[in-house]
């Protein structure tokens, strides 16, 4: 199945570039039973029940008038669990182009199956790429993974990498094997570098690294923020300077859905001391632009 964007930016109230798909059918669990190390992050943000399905997230993103950029989280190779595959998410976005929007991510260990891989899902219809370091165990400017990045880069498609800690196994045991060391934004100043032609967007505030992350994206033109993963009351003073200065341009909108839900972010983010011009730039206008997506 190909997918073919039909997002159109008018009538959106906003697009949230960071929503995880772990159910693509009804009744379907992606993972035969959720990792610890994931029960772990559901704890932290007191999330009950099942993960939604792919329809139960496609309506709750229609009725609050959103977009969303879907992904996967391909980590077999450092966890042994891959859950839905990029090929799914791709074929879930196709059923409802006018709502989610594709990212998938492949396993940067297993190489040329992973090229592979990505090249099948960008003629596919894929929009970008996610990434996560610390859950996949590497750092992303390892050489390694080059090729990789080059026919992402190809393609002029985007990469969005998880940055700073991680709800993910949080206070067990190993901190459920991830390792926080991959996760500093730094290393992707060597991406930007070597990739001008990827569009590199920073996942969360990267605590303890925020500092690093806006260094890179004051330096890199198309190195982006995104602002998932916590509730806006909580966001560190120089984030919000810089995203209502600098980086105006280059600051997204993202929740961490279903860990925390754009409700709950939506309505911390209206007590924010974000500056009213700024405001719809980061829910929306930015990864309109971005994206590529129509007026």
């Amino acid at each position: 199945m190909t997918y073919r964007l039909e997002v159109a930016a008018a009538g959106l109230t906003a697009i949230d570039v960071h929503v995880h798909l772990h159910r693509v059918e009804s009744g379907e669990a992606t993972e035969e039973r959720p990792s610890p190390a994931f029960d772990a992050a559901r704890q932290r943000f007191r999330v009950e029940g099942p993960s939604p399905t792919l329809e139960e997230t496609v309506t709750y993103f229609r009725e609050r008038r959103m977009a969303a950029v879907v992904f996967n989280v391909d980590s077999e190779t450092a966890t042994g669990r891959r859950g839905v595959t990029g090929a799914q998410i791709v074929a879930a976005a196709s059923r409802y182009p006018d709502v989610l929007i594709p990212f998938a991510s492949v396993d940067p260990w297993k190489g040329r199956v992973a090229i592979e891989e990505a090249e099948r899902l960008i003629a596919a219809g894929v929009r970008g790429f996610k990434f996560h370091p610390p859950g996949q165990a590497f750092y992303p400017n390892d050489r390694r993974f080059y090729p990789l990045y080059e026919v992402i880069a190809g393609a002029r498609l985007p990469a969005l990498f998880h940055t700073g800690q991680t709800a993910i196994g949080v206070s067990t045991a190993r901190g459920g094997g991830m390792r926080m060391k991959y996760a500093n934004p730094i290393y992707l100043d060597d991406v930007a570098v070597d990739f001008p032609e990827m569009p590199i967007i920073m996942a969360h505030p990267s605590f303890p690294w925020q500092d690093e992350a806006l260094a890179v994206a004051v330096h890199k033109p198309q190195v982006y923020i995104d602002l998932s993963g916590w509730s806006p009351r909580y966001f560190p003073p120089q984030l919000v300077h810089y995203a209502n200065t600098l980086l105006k341009h280059k600051v997204l909108y993202g929740s961490d859905y279903p860990l925390l839900t754009p409700d709950r972010w939506m309505r911390d983010f209206e007590q924010a001391p974000f500056r009213d011009e700024v405001r719809p730039l980061i829910l929306k206008e930015n990864a309109v632009r971005l994206l590529g997506l129509s007026a």
